[in-house]
């Protein structure tokens, strides 16, 4: 198959959970035969045209604002899409989805998917215009593509109750990499199982800002082993007054430290030797770095919205979502408890390991590509070997 993905920022990852579940996928579609396209933004820094690990990556111009980055994108990613081969173009989130449209009413031979990541107009960094285009986007995200993929159970049943379509469940994944190395926690002053992690980008629907509060005010009344910290890795995403206000109200605290963006080797690190893992978020689709900590061997301690409820199932701690007490409350609970976190943590990456994994993942969306393109056109796709072998030319 050729297959096209389209909506994202790019690949290889630098942040973000749909990167991440479209790197997943591209890669294990690529080693199983496939021509693989991933439609990614210079804005991301990416060049015109690369290659990595055998998949091409074509990054295309945007307008890089909060409003116009995704859109324009998609876009000028479409019109390159309209004039060349693919049987399979999929698109992700709702956003991009709006467009998908144009490639299904001028790509008759083509199979549409779309990956309904999250209900994007809940996150609070979007004003009035964006959050009611964004509610077209998901209408066109649960009625033009000819498949519909939703990554968390809630989300399928959303999606029939409130556009009637019966989307296909497919989750995201985790790809845990524990790794004994401890060049990362030297450099910011961590011991192993002496820090609570979080790992997100910093916007407001997160809820960074009550991990920080109810962590001071254990600090405040001692509460907290000494100099356990809080690391909190991840960056804006053109949220840079909430970051902003975030190392404000952590000012003269040295135990709790922002590493930025990480990846590699150092993200791996710091997830291996953290003491459990804290997901304070008001809205999610379906958390890769939650499912990521459960497969380092993490306990999770998470809000107690739907998405995250479904990630952990029986493995892991609650508090109510948008609450500093109910935090700080279950924080002191973990903290104290080292026994039962531990007995937790091997629950969550038993469970993560199991319901979770990528390479699962990937078959059941390359079989959901060939139903879709058997059931429009009554034929098998085939691979396009000489397309791969030309691709394979390029691999890094």
């Amino acid at each position: 198959m050729k297959i096209a993905f389209i909506g994202q920022k790019g690949i290889p990852t630098k942040s973000g959970g749909v990167e991440r579940h479209v790197e997943e996928l591209a890669l294990r579609l690529r080693r199983e035969g496939h021509a693989v396209t991933v439609y990614g933004r210079q804005s991301y820094g990416l060049p015109k045209e690369s290659f990595y690990k055998g998949v091409r990556v074509l990054a295309v111009p945007s307008i890089s604002t909060k409003n116009l980055d995704a859109i324009t994108a998609t876009f000028l990613g479409i019109l390159h899409i309209l004039f060349h081969s693919y049987d399979v173009v999929h698109f992700h989130s709702i956003g991009p989805a709006s467009l998908a449209w144009i490639v299904r009413l001028l790509k008759r031979r083509t199979v549409i998917i779309g990956t309904f990541h999250s209900q994007d107009y809940d996150h609070a960094k979007w004003g009035w215009f964006a959050k009611k285009y964004l509610h077209f986007g998901e209408y066109v995200m649960c009625t033009v593509p000819h498949k519909t993929i939703a990554i968390s159970r809630s989300m399928r049943r959303y999606a029939f109750k409130k556009h009637g379509k019966h989307t296909v469940y497919i989750p995201n994944g985790c790809n845990a990499q524990p790794i004994d190395s401890e060049k990362a926690l030297q450099r910011y002053g961590l011991k192993k199982q002496r820090y609570l992690l979080s790992v997100s980008r910093l916007v407001k629907h997160k809820g960074i800002h009550f991990l920080i509060e109810a962590f001071k005010r254990l600090e405040d009344t001692n509460k907290i082993p000494n100099n356990f910290k809080l690391v909190i890795v991840g960056t804006s995403s053109q949220t840079d007054e909430y970051v902003k206000y975030l190392k404000f109200i952590s000012r003269g605290r040295k135990n709790i430290i922002f590493t930025g963006e990480k990846s590699g080797v150092a993200l791996r690190e710091i997830f291996s030797h953290a003491y459990a893992f804290v997901q304070p978020s008001m809205a999610e689709g379906l958390s890769i770095a939650l499912l990521e900590a459960m497969g380092y061997g993490l306990a999770p301690l998470v809000s107690d919205i739907v998405e995250n409820k479904e990630a952990i199932g029986e493995c892991g701690f609650e508090f109510r979502s948008g609450n500093t007490d109910s935090l700080q409350e279950k924080l002191a609970y973990v903290l104290n408890k080292p026994k039962e976190v531990e007995r937790v943590a091997k629950l969550a990456q038993k469970r993560a390991l199991t319901e979770y994994h990528w390479d699962a993942i990937a078959k059941k969306t390359g079989s959901l590509y060939r139903e879709v393109w058997k059931e429009r056109f009554g034929q098998k796709l085939k691979n396009n070997r000489t397309q791969l072998v030309k691709l394979g030319t390029h691999n890094s």
